[in-house]
């Protein structure tokens, strides 16, 4: 290797001589990877096929040491760097153009204390990793629904999922941080550490450092639950979304309900004939008493003519895989999201309007129910402010072909600006795209002044930017 032109955060290039380069590897136990080098394609590539930035060099951190040493290069050289944790972000936040990558994907360890109810986790490991080893003791902190998501960035952003509405946010089960600041120095952040450290980083994603270990609260779960699909043709959708409203205000925490609007896939307890046309979908989990489950999910089936149902008990782990077949790595996405507090008759009929022209297979609406605990939480005790949405909505535009790019995104913006009107202004920053800068005082809200303290004491020259960017 010769020299190597590298991006720095005020826009202009610098060369990187060789032996700059070897002692940089030379400081490291991963690799240092080089765009001729193997393997740089393969840690470049992340699950949003959108994306597609070269990094004028990648380390791959083995552990806290080279995140360290990582982020001490890059201040010395005042680098323009991302940093990439499962590669899930929809905004593409992992990788940057030029610059450094740093790569925390390696580091996937998950180790589970069974008598203190803990999980300590990596931050390159997924949901998958983490279901794993804690359910092998019965054991699950609240995550999101598709298993290949990345904990770390999941985390830092909120988190919710099936067990939410018991458990609260993911953010709100996590007790204590590693956190490698800007200026490369290792602090432990918790109720009594640092503590105004421990609340940005719960919500206020990646602007404050880089987390090198997470540690969460762990809870009694499964390992089976009651938990499957209710699907019905999208002509009963009307009725349906009406009484769901209803349904959800006689719901006990124990018991999550999601709601799907797409074409059918086709899934193997759908007859032929449904197979591609428009549906609305029930998705539903209850972690409590199996009969008292069958109990509180009975008034779903009476939302409208069913066309399918695959109901019962399963593995709380495979439960947390079972929308990953329709969220695979390589598809091209681009979502918008708005928080609700209701789900007005307006939303209801522009959300069916706009099932009826999506414009890929793969594109679908979903309307995650909140609620329970995540709502109990006071909305400054963590930099997530959102605490009273009972509602998000995720526009998730997902196709294929590069052709298909306008047609798709122009659907997703134009479904969004017609939901406006019933949205509370708030927005799950990890739901927001990389265009979406003017919309990231919306996702911080009334934590925004609090998180610019923050900035300026421990991150002033912002130099972690490749996010929902703070600008101390």
């Amino acid at each position: 290797m010769s020299e190597t032109k590298i991006l720095q955060t005020n826009g202009e290039f610098i060369p990187l001589d060789e032996n700059t380069i070897t002692e940089l590897r030379a400081s490291l136990r991963g690799e240092l990877l080089a765009q001729e080098d193997k393997g740089y394609d393969e840690a470049r590539t992340i699950w949003n096929a959108m994306i597609d930035r070269k990094p004028a060099l990648i380390i791959r951190c083995a552990g806290t040491s080279d995140v360290q040493a990582a982020v001490r290069f890059a201040g010395t050289h005042n680098l323009h760097f991302s940093v990439k944790g499962g590669g899930h972000n929809i905004a593409g936040n992992a990788v940057c153009n030029d610059g450094l990558m740093i790569d925390l994907s390696e580091m996937k360890s998950v180790r589970i204390d069974p008598l203190e109810k803990r999980a300590h986790v990596e931050p390159g490991a997924t949901l998958s990793d983490l279901d794993h080893e804690s359910q092998s003791f019965g054991l699950a902190t609240p995550v999101g629904i598709n298993s290949t998501t990345g904990v770390a960035g999941l985390t830092l952003g909120g988190g919710f999922g099936w067990i939410s509405r018991k458990h609260g946010l993911t953010l709100d089960c996590l007790v204590e941080a590693d956190v490698v600041t800007a200026d490369g120095k290792f602090l432990k952040a918790n109720a009594n550490d640092n503590k105004d450290l421990f609340w940005a980083i719960r919500g206020g994603g990646g602007n404050f450092g880089i987390v090198t270990r997470f540690v969460y609260k762990l809870f009694n779960v499964g390992p089976e639950v009651l938990s499957g699909l209710i699907i019905f043709p999208l002509a009963d959708a009307k009725n349906a979304l009406t009484k769901f409203r209803e349904y959800c205000k006689t719901l006990s925490d124990d018991t999550c309900v999601w709601v799907v609007m797409r074409q059918a896939p086709p899934l193997p307890f759908l007859p032929e004939e449904v197979h591609g046309t428009d549906v609305i979908v029930f998705a539903l989990c209850h972690i409590g008493d199996a009969d008292a489950g069958k109990k509180a999910i009975e008034p779903i089936r009476s939302f409208g003519t069913m066309v399918g149902e695959h109901v019962g008990q399963m593995p709380f782990a495979g439960w947390q895989q079972a929308f990953d077949p329709l969220l695979t790595p390589g598809a091209r996405n681009y979502w918008k999201s708005h928080n609700f507090l209701e789900l007005e008759d307006g939303l209801i009929d522009t959300a069916i309007e706009y099932t009826k022209t999506l414009p890929s297979p793969q594109c679908e609406i979903f309307f995650a129910l909140l609620g329970g605990e995540i709502n109990r939480v006071a909305s400054d005790a963590t930099a997530y402010p959102h605490r009273d949405a009972n509602f998000v909505m995720n526009v998730h535009g997902r196709w294929d072909d590069a052709s298909d790019d306008d047609k798709c995104i122009k659907w997703s913006r134009e479904y969004f600006d017609a939901t406006a009107p019933f949205a509370t202004g708030g927005v799950y920053i990890n739901f927001m795209t990389e265009d979406e800068a003017d919309r990231v005082g919306s996702g911080f809200g009334s934590s925004m002044d609090k998180l610019k303290d923050m900035k300026r004491k421990y991150d002033p020259k912002n130099m972690f930017r490749m996010n929902q960017n703070i600008k101390p």
